[in-house]
């Protein structure tokens, strides 16, 4: 970057009155990430268009990689988010950055000449957000790609603000790569979550945000995991709106579904405050509010045969700990059981891919992973020929019910 140069003597500047409630909504993107022009443009049709203009959202937040590393897309981004009409705030991912440079402080001077500082912290109603560049680069363990961290200087600065934040007010921190370190891999540096959780020891209200992963998944850490209170500190890995980059089949808007390899929908996420409490939404793009699980069962089964077929729930906001229930023709509710699996409505969108014979248009997914928000229930085979309904109601973290409901036919086996 170039020097600033000589400053004015005075730098004049509007100001724009507003009364700050305690009782808010925020509105947060992960991983816009398009590699291309053609990427912007179904990121502002697919997901930005169901958001322009937006009222009663203060502001949004992007929770990093908002480009796919070719940083002159930057201001086409920026077009992009400005259609929400509200103040947009950012965060640096690790495909936001310079690559060449040798140390870490200077991998994010194009973020910061595009969207300013990338460590910054602000306050609204009984809220103190605190946001961080997580991305370590070059990778301090052998210099190669990057890791999860903070430098020391970036942790001076969390103890110098939570000096200033009072102890009942709720501390959110944003950032790109997930203190937790899902599939067993080492991404996030301990001991600087270590020193991040000394932090907030005296903070009893935290939450904390991340994307990065292109799947969906809530992570409760505990005192087991070097949290230093008795109420576990809740880690939310938001789905993101490029889905999983952009690909799978094209809907009729010729917009890639983009579903994540988690199974959860692209999307983008509510996040409501009431004074230091919270609870979260999740809006599936192109769905109704409503859309909050995806539900999987076979088409036809034969009446009184065994069958190891089931009916699946992705819960695309739930946790090990909720409670999901199933009925089927207005029976008893039962409880489904939680299992960590591949969601089979992805797993057959992947497989449409492998089994054509003609190529289609879009590009193929990726390949599924477990999902940690998957329950399965048995279906019924000794009931009567004919269509049968499937009613869900799934209870989720922060106490609201979900429903959803599906069928399925019984048929006489053919002798």
């Amino acid at each position: 970057m170039e020097p600033t140069g000589k400053l004015p003597k005075s730098i004049d500047f509007g100001l724009i009155p507003s009364e700050e409630k305690e009782e808010f909504t925020t509105l947060i993107f992960g991983d816009p990430q398009p590699y291309t022009k053609e990427e912007v443009d179904f990121f502002v049709k697919g997901i930005v268009a169901e958001v322009e203009n937006i009222e009663n959202v203060p502001f949004g937040l992007s929770l990093g990689d908002l480009v796919g590393n070719n940083l002159d897309l930057f201001n086409p981004y920026t077009q992009a988010v400005k259609k929400a009409g509200i103040p947009w705030y950012n965060l640096l991912g690790n495909h936001d950055i310079n690559f060449d440079v040798e140390e870490d402080k200077y991998s994010d001077e194009t973020y910061e000449a595009h969207f300013g500082p990338a460590n910054y912290a602000f306050n609204y109603g009984k809220v103190h957000f605190i946001v961080l560049d997580d991305v370590l680069y070059p990778d301090p363990r052998d210099g190669k790609g990057y890791q999860g961290g903070f430098r020391s200087d970036q942790l001076q600065f969390i103890k110098n603000d939570l000096k200033h934040v009072p102890e009942d007010h709720l501390v959110v921190l944003a950032m790109h790569i997930p203190l937790s370190e899902p599939e067993g891999r080492d991404t996030f540096r301990d001991e600087d979550r270590e020193e991040l959780f000394e932090l907030l020891k005296n903070h009893p209200n935290t939450l904390s945000l991340s994307a990065h992963t292109h799947i969906q998944r809530q992570d409760f850490f505990s005192k087991e995991d070097g949290w230093q209170q008795d109420k576990p500190h809740h880690h939310y890995n938001v789905g993101t709106t490029s889905g999983d980059w952009y690909s799978g089949k094209l809907d009729d808007a010729g917009i890639p579904i983009s579903t994540m390899r988690d199974g959860t929908p692209k999307g983008y996420a509510f996040i409501n405050f009431d004074g230091n409490s919270y609870d979260i939404d999740y809006k599936v793009a192109g769905k109704p509010a409503n859309y909050q699980m995806e539900v999987f069962a076979p088409k036809v089964v034969a009446n009184n045969r065994r069958t190891k077929a089931g009916i699946y729930v992705n819960f695309f906001m739930g946790t090990k700990g909720d409670e999901v229930l199933y009925r089927v023709d207005d029976g008893d509710w039962k409880p489904m059981r939680y299992v960590e699996d591949y969601d089979p409505s992805y797993v057959e969108k992947i497989y449409e891919w492998d089994l054509t014979e003609e190529l289609m248009p879009g590009r193929r997914g990726s390949n599924p992973v477990k999902t940690e928000h998957l329950w399965r229930g048995n279906i019924p085979v000794n009931l009567e020929t004919g269509e049968h309904k499937i009613e869900i109601k799934a209870n989720d973290m922060f106490g609201k019910t979900h429903t959803a409901e599906t069928s399925y036919r019984l048929e006489e086996p053919a002798k």
